[in-house]
């Protein structure tokens, strides 16, 4: 796998019928190397810090495949950095990935924590309200990572794949339980034993312990 592109974004108006403010989703292709520290890539931003950012949301990776996908759905060419994503990686495909999975990408290595869950942001980037749907039934969400090693990063860079040794939960997994209703004792023990998002781990341990009580 390599690193097909670069993507950093600034602040920009959006408004729809649902939200208005201001999105970094609109990303751009840089050509020179950016570093990459434990809180994301410098000089891109991220303006709803409430369900973005953070040191376990600090990176979004996509991936060509899943863009090849889009680009026969749409029946339109889908750029790099379209989805919002940091990095566009080759040959990468969101159901082959596992929450804990490494990769190192030229001096950064990062963890995968958790799929992408669409939002009204996503659809107004795509001008579709129907985009969140569409997006949840392609089940190609991306993913998510914590920035285990800092350095930098530049198109071109090789990525190497460094599998989690634990107990594999799929991202796709993980993207489809986030919309059931509930979920077992068992698969919330599961999750908490895995290396997900601190959000993502903020709310199953609240489940369980309702669950419990």
């Amino acid at each position: 796998m390599k690193v097909l592109s670069v993507n950093i974004g600034k602040a920009e108006p959006m408004q729809n019928a649902k939200a208005s403010g201001k999105t970094g989703i609109f990303k751009q292709p840089v050509q020179e190397q950016v570093f990459i520290s434990k809180f994301g890539l410098k000089d891109d931003t991220i303006c709803d810090t409430q369900n973005h950012g953070g040191p376990d949301q600090a990176v979004y990776i996509y991936g060509a495949k899943d863009y090849g996908w889009w680009t026969c759905l749409l029946g339109k060419d889908v750029k790099a950095g379209t989805f919002g994503e940091n990095l566009t990686i080759s040959e990468l495909a969101s159901d082959s990935f596992a929450i804990g999975d490494r990769l190192q990408v030229g001096e950064v290595l990062l963890e995968v924590t958790a799929p992408r869950i669409p939002c009204v942001t996503l659809a107004t980037r795509m001008g579709d309200p129907e985009f969140v749907k569409k997006f949840k039934e392609a089940e190609k969400p991306g993913l998510y990572c914590r920035v285990i090693t800092e350095g930098y990063v530049r198109k071109g860079d090789e990525v190497r794949l460094i599998p989690f040794t634990g107990e594999r939960i799929s991202a796709i997994e993980m993207f489809r339980d986030f919309y059931k209703a509930e979920l077992s004792e068992q698969a919330l023990r599961r999750y908490l034993a895995a290396p997900i998002a601190i959000r993502d781990r903020v709310d199953k341990e609240a489940k369980l312990q309702k669950r419990l009580n």
